[in-house]
Formats: structure tokens, C-alpha cells, sequence
């Protein structure tokens, strides 16, 4: 692979996507663009709740499209970069930007786990919740994109980060990258 310039962190809520991706950002003094805050401003910007705006986004396939416009331009405007998103993976390959491609998987109950202590939320209530989102999440990327999430094969690598800390899943990432 030629030097990498763009770097994609996606997984499912819970698997450490943001904290890899600070982490990476910090290591690398990369600039890094958060999906996650793109559609938050989205939202804002349509003056309705997140909740709202993702009830919107499951029934309207443009804000989707909207939304990896605004990401695809963010990551080209600001390598080298890592872009952090459920999809970004699938997003940088169907733009055709030249990424390296990584996927970050834990079990459920691991990820529920960090959910909960995140936001401070029972672990019944968390549970709830992550099942919920992902049920919505994947019914969304099933209609709009043509994506089963479940399908990895367009990430470069897989981390398992239900047995590895943040620092040693980024120096996971970094042995396996080509950097200028």
C-alpha cells in the first residue's frame, strides 16, 4: 500500500472507535473528523433533537448521503486525517479515497458495558438502548446503502479491542500501516 495519508476507524457503539481514533490523532498529530459530531451539526442545522434527526435520517436516505458528503470533504480538506464513523470504511471505499481501513470489534457485552459507564446509565437500560440503535443502524445502512454491517470485507484490518487497551490497539494499527 502506498503511504497512507487517510486512515478510517469504524465499530459499532462501545467498541472504542473515538478513543482509538483521539488516540491515533495524538500519536500521529493527524487531524481527525468524528461522524458522529458531522451529524450532530446536522441536526442542528435542521433545528431538530439528535433523536429526531435519527428517526429522519432511518426514513430519508439523502441525510446519509448528506452526511458522507460532508465527511468526504472534511477528510480530503484536512490530510493526512483519521475519520471516525460506523460507516467510514464503506464511505471511503465507495468514494474511492485511498484509506486504510480498520474495524473495531468487541462483544456486546463489552461494548454495553462501556456504553453504560460512559453515559452513566444502568446496564439494563444501556442494553436496551444499544440493541435498539444497532437494530435502527443496521435497518438504515440495509435500505439506504446496501450494507449488511456485519460485512467487514472492505476493512483492511480487524482489531479485537475487547482484549486490548486504547494504546495497544493504536500500536496495533500503527505496525500495520505504511507511513511517510
Amino acid at each position: 500500500m502506498a503511504s497512507v495519508q487517510i486512515i478510517t476507524i469504524s465499530g459499532l457503539a462501545g467498541s472504542g472507535t473515538t478513543t482509538v481514533c483521539d488516540r491515533l490523532c495524538a500519536r500521529l498529530g493527524w487531524a481527525g473528523v468524528n461522524a458522529g459530531a458531522v451529524f450532530r451539526k446536522l441536526a442542528q442545522e435542521a433545528g431538530v433533537s439528535l433523536a429526531e434527526f435519527g428517526q429522519r435520517a432511518e426514513a430519508d436516505g439523502r441525510i446519509d448521503r448528506q452526511l458522507d458528503e460532508r465527511l468526504v470533504a472534511q477528510a480530503q480538506a484536512r490530510v493526512p486525517v483519521v475519520v471516525e464513523g460506523r460507516l467510514t470504511g464503506w464511505m471511503a471505499q465507495r468514494h474511492q479515497l485511498p484509506a486504510f481501513k480498520v474495524w473495531l470489534r468487541a462483544a456486546l457485552a463489552v461494548r454495553v458495558e462501556r456504553v453504560g459507564a460512559r453515559e452513566g446509565k444502568p446496564l439494563a437500560q444501556a442494553l436496551a438502548e444499544t440493541r435498539q440503535r444497532e437494530a435502527s443502524e443496521a435497518r438504515r445502512y440495509a435500505v439506504h446503502h446496501q450494507i449488511a454491517i456485519s460485512n467487514l470485507s472492505v476493512y483492511d484490518l480487524v482489531v479485537d479491542t475487547e482484549c486490548r487497551d486504547p494504546q495497544a490497539a493504536c500500536r496495533h494499527i500503527l505496525a500495520h500501516l505504511d507511513l511517510p
